[in-house]
C-alpha cells in the first residue's frame, strides 16, 4: 500500500529510539534514480531487515520501480511519497531553506530517517550497487554485536565512468568515494541531518571506524552523469558544477588492480599512528583496496548495472 506525507517537519522524538526494534534498517531519498534503483535495492535488501525508500519528484519512473519491488518483495521494502518542492543540495534554495522546512533536502532527509524501526540505520544511494558479499559481510559484523554500535562504521565505493570511446573503468581522478560520509550507525536522540549552506550535515558522537569497500558507485553511468538532480540549468550550483566539469575534463580511466597498485604499502600501519580521523579512514580505506581488491571483470560489471550494460568494456 502505498504511503505519504504532506507538510512534514521534523523532531527529534519522531526518530523512536525507544520503540526500535534489533536489526538494520537502510532508509532512502529517490528522484529520478529508475537507471540503477532497481539493482542498488536488490543487491542491499538480503542483509537487512528492512528498506524505506522515500521519493520525491520523480519523472523517470522511479516511483513505479519502487512499487513493484515492495509489491515483490513485502515488508521487507516500504515506499513513501514526499510530495512538493524540494531543493536539491549545492543549491541556492537549499542554502536559504531552514533545517525543518518541507521544501529543504535536510526535512526530507530526517523524515527518511524517521520512518525507520531499527536499532541500526545507514543511509542508501539509489547508485550504490554492493559489491558481491562485502555489504553482507559488514552487516553480519553488526548482527554479531546484537545489534549495537559503539562507533560509526564506516564504508566506501569504488566510481565506475566512462571514457570517451563508452569503456567503463574507474575514473583516475576520483577513484573512491566516501571517507566517513556513508555508514552504519546506531539510531539515538541526536543522530540526525542539520542544515550545512552547502549539503546535509549528519550529526553523530562516536567514533568512525572504517569497515570495507562495499560498493560500486554508478553515478557517473547515470544519464546526465548523474547531475541532472542538481538542477544546473536552472540555477547556479557552483559545487557540482565544478565536480561536473572536472569529470569531463579527466576521462582517463584505471582497472581496479591498477587502483589497488597505487595504495600506499604502509597504509596497514595507521591503525597504530596518532592521526587525524580523516587521514586514518582514508588508509584504512586503501589497505582494504591493496589487501583485498574486487574484481571488476565483466560478469561482475553485468551484475553491478543489472546486466543491461555489460557490453562495454569493463578493461
Amino acid at each position: 500500500m502505498s504511503e505519504s506525507v504532506s507538510a512534514y517537519r521534523f523532531k527529534p522524538d519522531d526518530l523512536g529510539v525507544g520503540r526500535r526494534l534489533p536489526g538494520i534498517s537502510i532508509f532512502m531519498r529517490v528522484r529520478n534514480g529508475a537507471d540503477f534503483l532497481e539493482v542498488a535495492i536488490r543487491s542491499h535488501a538480503d542483509a537487512v531487515d528492512e528498506i524505506v525508500a522515500v521519493h520525491n519528484q520523480c519523472t523517470d519512473g522511479s516511483d513505479k520501480i519502487l512499487h513493484r519491488l515492495a509489491a515483490e518483495l513485502g515488508p521487507k521494502l516500504r515506499v513513501i511519497h514526499y510530495p512538493g518542492r524540494v531543493f536539491p543540495p549545492g543549491s541556492e534554495g537549499h542554502s536559504r531553506e531552514a533545517a525543518d522546512s518541507p521544501a529543504s533536502f535536510v526535512n526530507m532527509s530526517n523524515f527518511a530517517l524517521a520512518q525507520t524501526r531499527h536499532t541500526v540505520a545507514m543511509k542508501l544511494d539509489d547508485d550504490h550497487v554492493a559489491i558481491d558479499d562485502r555489504f553482507a559481510r559488514l552487516a553480519a559484523r553488526v548482527s554479531s554485536n546484537a545489534f549495537r554500535l559503539n562507533e560509526t562504521l564506516c564504508f566506501s565505493g569504488i566510481n565506475l565512468a566512462r571514457d570517451a570511446n563508452g569503456t567503463v573503468g574507474v575514473p583516475a581522478h576520483e577513484p573512491l568515494v566516501g571517507t566517513g560520509d556513508h555508514f552504519l550507525f546506531e539510531v539515538r536522540p541526536d543522530t540526525f541531518f542539520r542544515h550545512d549552506p552547502r549539503f546535509e550535515h549528519f550529526h553523530h558522537a562516536d567514533t568512525r571506524v572504517f569497515g570495507d569497500i562495499t560498493y560500486w558507485h554508478l553515478k557517473y553511468l547515470k544519464a546526465g552523469l548523474g547531475f541532472a538532480n542538481y538542477e544546473m540549468d536552472e540555477g547556479p550550483n557552483p559545487r557540482f558544477e565544478r565536480k561536473k566539469k572536472r569529470l569531463m575534463e579527466n576521462r582517463k580511466l584505471l582497472t581496479v588492480a591498477e587502483l589497488a597498485a597505487r595504495q600506499p604499502a604502509w597504509a596497514g600501519l595507521a591503525r597504530h599512528l596518532p592521526l587525524p580521523e580523516k587521514t586514518r579512514l582514508k588508509l584504512a580505506r586503501a589497505q582494504a583496496l591493496r589487501i583485498d581488491p574486487p574484481a571488476l571483470d565483466r560478469a561482475a560489471l553485468g551484475s553491478a548495472l543489472g546486466e543491461t550494460h555489460d557490453d562495454h568494456d569493463p578493461r
